[in-house]
C-alpha cells in the first residue's frame, strides 16, 4: 500500500510517499480502507521527533492519528463490525496510509450523510476539545474564553461549549470573526489589548479559559479568570507550568467520539475543512497546518 512516511526527523521536506507492507488485522482488530485522514499539529510533532505518550516511534514512521473509511478485513476475535461498515476512528500513528489496522473498540459508525472529509477530521480535534472542556468544568451559565477559536480544536470547542449551555468568546484574526459568529461565539481579535477587548464584551466576567493557540493566551487568561483551576492549555505547557495552570490531556474513547457524531447528526456541530490533499502532497498539508492559521482542518485523501 501507499503511505506517508517519515524516514528521518525534520521539516515537511522529509516526508515521502512510499510503498509499505499492507497490514493485516490482528486479534480484536479490524483493517480499514482509509478514505480520509485529518492532519493534526501532533502529526507535525511526530515528523520532528516527538512521540505520543506511551508510543515508541520507529523510523520510517507513518504519522496520522485519525481517519475514516470502510472495514475491509476482520481479525481473529473481532466483534461488532462487518466488512463493508463505514467507520471513523483513531489511533496514535499509521493513519496517513491507504489502510490502517485498529482495535475495534476505537471505531464508531459513520453516519451515511457525513462527508468523508469531515468524518476523517473529527476524532482528534473533537476529542481534544471534549476532554479540555470537561476538565475545565464548562457548563450551563458559564462564560468561557476559547483562544484559537477558528482552528480545528477551537471550532469544535466553541460549538460544544454552546451545546453545553455556555456563552463563548473566541479569539481569532479579523478574517475569521464572521465565521465565529456563525458558530455562536462572540469574536475578539488576539494580540495587544486582548484583555480589554474581552472585558468590553463580557462585563460580567469570564469563568473559564481554554488555550488552543498559545501566543500569550495564558498570560491574558490569568487576568480574566479568577479560578486558575479553570484555565488550561493544549499547546503551551511551559507557560502553564510556570503559572500553575492546567495542561489539558485525557484519553480518547469511542464514547467521546460517538457523542460528537451524535451532536453532528442533530445539526449542532459544523465541521470546517480548509483544504484536502492527496497523500503525495502531504508536505503541503503539513506546511499549511504549520502556519497556525488554518480555519478548521486539513485532510489527506488516500
Amino acid at each position: 500500500m501507499k503511505a506517508v512516511t517519515v524516514p528521518r526527523f525534520g521539516g515537511p521536506e522529509v516526508l515521502r510517499v512510499t510503498e509499505v507492507p499492507t497490514p493485516a488485522a490482528g486479534p480484536g482488530e479490524v483493517r480499514v480502507r482509509v478514505y480520509a485522514a485529518g492532519v493534526q499539529p501532533a502529526d507535525l510533532a511526530v515528523r520532528e521527533g516527538w512521540a505520543p505518550p506511551g508510543v515508541r516511534v520507529e523510523l520510517p514512521a507513518v504519522p496520522g492519528n485519525e481517519f475514516a473509511g470502510v472495514v475491509d478485513q476482520l481479525g481473529p476475535d473481532s466483534r461488532g463490525w462487518a466488512v463493508g461498515d463505514q467507520v471513523l476512528g483513531f489511533r496514535p500513528l499509521n493513519s496517513h496510509a491507504e489502510f490502517v489496522t485498529v482495535d475495534g473498540s476505537q471505531l464508531v459508525p459513520k453516519p451515511a450523510g457525513m462527508p468523508w472529509e469531515q468524518a476523517g477530521s473529527l476524532s482528534a480535534s473533537g476529542q481534544t476539545a471534549h476532554v479540555a472542556l470537561t476538565l475545565l468544568g464548562v457548563g450551563r451559565g458559564d462564560t468561557v474564553l476559547v483562544h484559537g477559536a477558528s482552528g480545528g480544536v477551537g471550532t469544535v470547542a466553541v460549538q460544544l461549549a454552546r451545546a453545553w449551555g455556555a456563552t463563548v468568546i473566541g479569539t481569532a484574526s479579523d478574517r475569521n470573526h464572521a465565521y465565529l459568529r456563525e458558530l455562536g461565539a462572540i469574536p475578539v481579535g488576539y494580540g495587544d489589548g486582548l484583555v480589554e477587548r474581552v472585558r468590553a464584551v463580557a462585563p460580567q466576567g469570564v469563568d473559564a479559559a481554554f488555550d488552543a493557540a498559545g501566543r500569550g493566551a495564558l498570560e491574558a487568561s490569568v487576568e480574566l479568570v479568577s479560578d486558575r483551576d479553570r484555565i488550561g492549555t493544549i499547546v503551551d505547557f511551559p507557560t502553564a507550568a510556570r503559572l500553575g495552570l492546567r495542561m489539558l490531556r485525557g484519553p480518547r474513547t469511542a464514547a467521546r467520539l460517538a457523542e460528537l457524531v451524535e451532536l453532528w447528526e442533530s445539526g449542532g456541530l459544523r465541521l470546517e475543512i480548509a483544504d484536502t490533499f492527496p497523500l503525495e502532497r502531504a508536505a503541503e498539508a503539513h506546511r499549511m497546518v504549520g502556519t497556525g492559521h488554518v480555519r478548521g482542518k486539513v485532510v489527506l485523501t488516500p
